[in-house]
Formats: C-alpha cells, structure tokens, sequence
C-alpha cells in the first residue's frame, strides 16, 4: 500500500505554504503560526482579503473586508461579497472523492466530483423543470446522506435556498419548520 501524507500534514504544509507567500508578498519574517496569528490579529483586514485570494474562492468579494471590527463580536466581513457557496464546493470535477458517507451501521459510501457534478447536475435539471429559480425556497425531510448534500448543491446552485431536516423530527416538527419557510417545492 502506499503511503498517503494525513489530512494534519497536509493542513500543515497547507499553512506554511500560506506563511511564507505572505511573507514575501508582505516582506514579513513570520516563523510560526504564533506569528501568523498575531500579524492575522493585528492586519485582519489584509489578512482576510489574502486569505480569500489564496484559497481562490470564487465570487466577488466586493471593495470592503471588513466593518466593525473594533467591536468583535460584531465585525461583518465581507460585506459587499457576491458568491455561490455550490459554485466553490464543485470546482472539482475529476475522479478525487468529494465526500465520504459513514452510516450509523458502519456502512460507507463514497463519491467523486464527477459523480457529484453529474448527480448536481440532474437534480438541478429537475428542478429547473419544477421553476425552480434564485429566491425560490427548497425543502426536503432527508436523512444525514449524501442524496441530501446532492439535492442541497442543486437548489443552491440555481440561487434558491435549501432548508432541510431529519425524519426523526415527527411529522409536527417538519411542519413547524417548514411552514416557516414557505417552500415552494417540498
């Protein structure tokens, strides 16, 4: 079997690679993530706005970082930013997994970014089919799976707003949330 690096090591390299291009973009000599913290403390707004660039979210992350940071809690970062969260999460589209189920039995179930781009991709279909459009209210009685997380990705992807809850909630419970929503599709 070959050796894979663990999610902590790559987090690692993941953050000294983040460390060092600040400090060359900033002619910093940061040595620690102590250091970095206390520079991301004392510059949250350059900080931040670095951080969304090297992450490469995708959006529009408007002209201001951050209001009201004097009074945490209280800041609003990012207040003018326009993204889609579902446009981020399928970036990939390859044969990597993109997520792993593990049911309470001990089941697992795993899916790549192919699969969940196409899966995406035709219930967002269905949807459109339905009217589904930006604003519109999505809501579904779905267990912890990844049927839900693909019926999620859809909604959102087209702009509309998923809420979603457990069956485990009694029929009274889904109807109190869900009348407080007003889905236009259930």
């Amino acid at each position: 079997m070959m050796w894979q690096p663990s999610a902590d090591t790559i987090a690692e390299a993941r953050m000294t690679d983040f460390m060092q291009r600040i400090n060359l973009d900033f002619g910093l000599a940061l040595a620690n993530y102590h250091d970095l913290h206390a520079w991301s403390v004392d510059h949250s707004a350059e900080f931040w706005r670095y951080l969304w660039n090297y992450l490469e979210v995708m959006g529009d992350p408007g002209t201001t970082t951050v209001t009201g940071q004097e009074k945490m809690p209280g800041a609003t970062w990012f207040p003018q930013a326009q993204l889609n969260f579902a446009e981020n999460l399928l970036r990939y589209n390859d044969d990597r997994t993109a997520i792993v189920f593990r049911g309470e039995d001990g089941s697992r179930e795993a899916i790549s970014y192919q699969e969940l781009h196409r899966q995406v991709a035709a219930v967002a279909y269905q949807f459109k089919q339905h009217g589904i459009k930006k604003g519109d209210r999505v809501a579904a009685m779905m267990p912890n799976c990844i049927e839900t997380i693909v019926a999620m990705l859809a909604t959102t992807s087209l702009g509309a707003i998923w809420s979603s809850c457990s069956p485990d909630f009694g029929v009274q419970g889904v109807l109190d949330r869900f009348g407080q929503i007003e889905p236009k599709y259930f």
